[in-house]
């Protein structure tokens, strides 16, 4: 992970929820934290229960991304907002996930994957009527034009404006 990056860690991490991260911390102690953090403020649930949407803690979001630091610290920002993050690396393990699994309200996908990218599994997903409809948010650092076919309610360029992706999390998890 970027220098940069980390930096707007530690300011979202200590702004929003009252922890100063070291920049002496390597970004596993980090995540350690905050998995720390939200698993103290979010206790976790169990996923096969029946869905009750007015609950805030219940809202599940689907994070598909293929960077393990990035997956890892969008999964602890959103649990810390009080949301279920469902994670997965790729686009067939996201299908696999939707087609077997609890279903999300928003999906956090990620275009350039190995395995399956983020352009198939918009094809896949919306081929299937029982997943068509789940709203998708792309993240990339492509230029967003690349994504303009992919018929996803926003495109956002990386590196992230966390403020900005938990907003949209917010919109659709109310």
């Amino acid at each position: 992970m970027s220098p940069g990056k980390k930096a707007r860690l530690y300011r979202i991490a200590e702004s929003r929820y009252g922890f100063l991260v070291s920049p002496a911390n390597t970004l596993a102690r980090t995540v350690s934290d905050l998995s720390t953090i939200a698993n103290t403020l979010v206790p976790e649930s169990n996923t096969s229960s029946r869905p009750r949407s007015s609950e805030k803690g219940y809202c599940p979001v689907l994070i598909v991304e293929d960077d393990a630091d990035l997956r890892e610290m969008m999964a602890q920002l959103v649990a810390l907002e009080g949301y279920q993050a469902h994670t997965v690396a790729n686009g067939r393990e996201a299908l696999d996930y939707l087609r077997h699994s609890q279903r999300p309200e928003i999906i956090l996908l990620d275009l350039m994957m190995p395995v399956m990218d983020g352009w198939e599994f918009r094809r896949e997903q919306r081929k299937d009527p029982a997943i068509a409809d789940v709203p998708v948010v792309v993240l990339s650092a492509l230029d967003p034009s690349r994504g303009a076919d992919i018929g996803a309610v926003e495109f956002l360029k990386k590196p992230l404006d966390f403020d900005h992706l938990l907003a949209l999390v917010r919109q659709y998890c109310p």
